[in-house]
């Protein structure tokens, strides 16, 4: 894979004759530090000493390993959209030679904003995140949180989903979204909730009424916390009227996942459901593939607002 050319649509801004280091040095050695997990641009500096060799396979390095000021100067100088559609792409072609692939599709409010328009919520990104590599591969902006089921289709088209499993949250579980991961050759894990009234009071009728031989139970230690995830599952034929069936493209199974949580001599309890194009699969495959959708908040989310100190809306970091 010739990393350079994903970044060859990037303008470079500097003064010709002025630059002592090139700037697809800059943007791959940025790349190489946020697939290692870095945080800042001192860590590019880190990154680039304490691995030489590799980095000289893809960088020429003709004045050395540039400082910390100027990868800070460079990306807060980048075209953000250019910059962003090239990581995607190169993002996208990763996964090209991967494995089965969980997409997580969510949004997050960027914390820090402070609206001063009467009617101005703040800012909100959608975010498409590979579960199994930790990886981000699409993104959009969006005025406001009931702006995601338009941004949601958009990053879906944006998206290679053949084979691959497209979770996500309420917000998403619309029919149009679902028959478009179909048409797409993908499959969908859609977060149920009380916006589908029929289909949502339906499946918690049918989990009331009806015993399922698929069951799974997790646990999950730590040292504050004890969990337990029981999922049951069902087929939605068996439930479902047709006419509300036929309604949702590929609708096949019906899951249910009841958790508790003890945190010190606090207890929490919750049930959630969600409907999914895949059938003949275990509970534990979908109790694991729930629990792989929060991945976009624990990792994701968690990791831009606090590593990249978004709350504060700072410098654009180099993710």
């Amino acid at each position: 894979m010739n990393l350079v050319s994903y970044f060859s649509d990037i303008e470079d801004f500097r003064m010709v004759n002025k630059c002592n280091h090139l700037l697809s040095d800059i943007l791959l050695i940025g790349l190489f530090t946020y697939f290692s997990n870095g945080e800042d641009y001192e860590d590019m500096v880190l990154f680039a000493e304490n691995h030489p060799d590799f980095v000289h396979e893809y960088c020429k390095l003709p004045n050395g390993v540039p400082s910390h000021d100027t990868f800070n100067r460079v990306f807060s100088s980048l075209d953000t959209s250019v910059l962003n559609k090239c990581l995607m792409d190169c993002g996208k072609a990763i996964l090209d030679t991967l494995g089965e692939k969980q997409i997580c599709i969510d949004g997050k409010k960027i914390k820090g904003v402070n609206p001063r328009s009467r009617g101005n919520t703040g800012l909100y990104i959608v975010n498409a995140w590979v579960s199994e590599n930790e990886l981000c591969i699409g993104q959009k902006k969006v005025a406001d949180k009931s702006n995601e089921i338009t941004a949601i289709p958009e990053i879906i088209n944006s998206l290679d989903v053949e084979n691959a499993v497209v979770i996500i949250d309420a917000m998403g579980c619309q029919k149009e979204i679902a028959s478009l991961i179909m048409a797409k050759k993908g499959n969908y894990l859609l977060s149920l909730k009380s916006n589908q009234s029929e289909l949502f009071e339906d499946v918690v009728c049918g989990f009331k009424t009806r015993s399922s031989d698929c069951f799974s139970e997790e646990w999950e230690y730590s040292s504050s916390r004890f969990e337990t995830r029981k999922c049951r599952i069902l087929q939605a034929k068996d439930v479902l009227l047709d006419e509300n069936l036929s309604v949702w493209a590929g609708l096949k199974t019906l899951i249910q996942i009841e958790s508790e949580r003890h945190l010190g001599a606090d207890i929490q309890k919750e049930t959630r459901y969600y409907i999914s194009s895949e059938e003949g699969l275990s509970a534990d495959y979908f109790n694991e593939l729930v629990r792989g959708h929060w991945g976009i908040e624990n990792k994701l989310h968690w990791h831009l607002d606090e590593t990249f100190a978004r709350q504060k809306n700072e410098k654009k970091s180099f993710k």
